[in-house]
């Protein structure tokens, strides 16, 4: 039987104008946890919420521990693509097949199934071609190619390597846990690629990506795993997404300094690294964005408006490059701007 959906006290994120009048809104909840403490909620924070592929930085964690991007000499194009929700261009496949060839892995092992590529050009290039979308160029075939690696190192049964009760699923639903703050293994569920995904409460999601952020007090070889996944995306972060992404046009406004990273039905989640140019904000920065009705427009504006209300990007203006998606253009079928998407967050004093 169908569940009902929350009686929601949540508030208005977005509005969707046309012609001078509201036409939709967004209602949703943000998280914000400042150098490890609970900064800010805006909404229902605690209601646990499918974080889809928004966990895939804490996911690759124990493949950095055991040392395997070492052992494997992993380029940073290779990392970032395993912790990315890619467009499936040419450049994300050429990174995947490489990560798979450095443990004699085959795309036909990748557990994900086939779809085509997020990016329009890709996809146009794929029909021109004669060719079918395959595993490889599913979005999450970076993250389970390190899956794979480390069910590998982990003596699991390669066939097997999603399972969730198996060790290296084990190991990965633990740091997931321990980054969050929870006192047990979260909640599982099935991913859209076929993997466990996990059920946190959206405060919780915001704690693991402050402690991503800055992991000084999490011992050395966890902060290690962590600095290297910020240091990689920040080297390349077209592998993150794609070039009309908002998770890479962000890493680019702070290479190094911050992590994006999106997950289906309107979860957002963003890592800033400690700055004490921040006057208000100088410590580490996780925040946790969920748009209730599951709308990816109903939390890009707000994400570039609570980074630059936290400034994030300096005292200036949004950069240019964001201000797509900060005030995100709605457009007709003739091309006319008819309205646009933007924040509505009712900001505390």
């Amino acid at each position: 039987m169908p569940q009902q959906p929350p009686a929601s006290s949540n508030p208005v994120l977005a509005a969707v104008t046309r012609s001078g009048r509201v036409e939709s809104w967004h209602r949703g909840a943000v998280a914000i946890c400042h150098a490890g403490s609970e900064e800010l909620a805006l909404g229902d924070v605690q209601r646990p919420v499918f974080a889809r592929s928004a966990t895939k930085p804490l996911q690759a964690l124990p493949f950095l521990e055991r040392g395997l991007h070492e052992r494997l000499s992993l380029p940073a194009a290779e990392i970032a693509v395993m912790v990315a929700s890619h467009d499936g261009g040419e450049v994300h496949v050429r990174a995947v097949r490489s990560f798979l060839r450095r443990g004699d892995l085959r795309e036909d092992q990748l557990g994900c199934g086939p779809h085509p590529p997020l990016d329009a050009d890709a996809r146009l290039e794929l029909l021109r071609a004669g060719s079918k979308p395959g595993r490889v160029h599913n979005n999450c075939s970076g993250k389970h190619t390190g899956f794979l690696h480390l069910a590998a190192s982990c003596g699991d049964d390669l066939r097997d390597y999603l399972d969730p009760e198996n060790r290296s699923q084990r190991a990965v639903a633990a740091a997931v846990g321990a980054m969050a703050g929870l006192p047990v293994v979260p909640e599982r569920g099935l991913d859209g690629c076929g993997a466990p995904t996990f059920v946190l409460p959206l405060q919780a999601l915001a704690r693991a990506f402050c402690r991503l952020a800055n992991p000084d007090g999490l011992g050395p070889v966890r902060a290690a795993a962590c600095r290297t996944i910020l240091d990689a995306v920040g080297r390349c972060p077209e592998l993150l997404a794609g070039e009309r992404r908002l998770c890479t046009a962000l890493v680019r406004a702070a290479p190094g300094r911050l992590f994006a990273k999106n997950g289906a039905e309107g979860v957002y989640a963003v890592a800033v690294a400690p700055d004490p140019s921040r006057a208000r904000w100088p410590g580490a920065l996780g925040i946790a964005v969920k748009a209730d009705d599951g709308a990816e427009r109903g939390y890009q504006a707000v994400v570039v408006d609570v980074l630059h209300r936290l400034s994030v990007f300096g005292p200036g203006p949004v950069p240019e490059p964001l201000q797509p998606f900060w005030r995100a253009p709605v457009y007709n079928t003739q091309q006319k701007l008819v309205g646009e998407v933007s924040s509505v967050c009712a900001w505390p004093a």
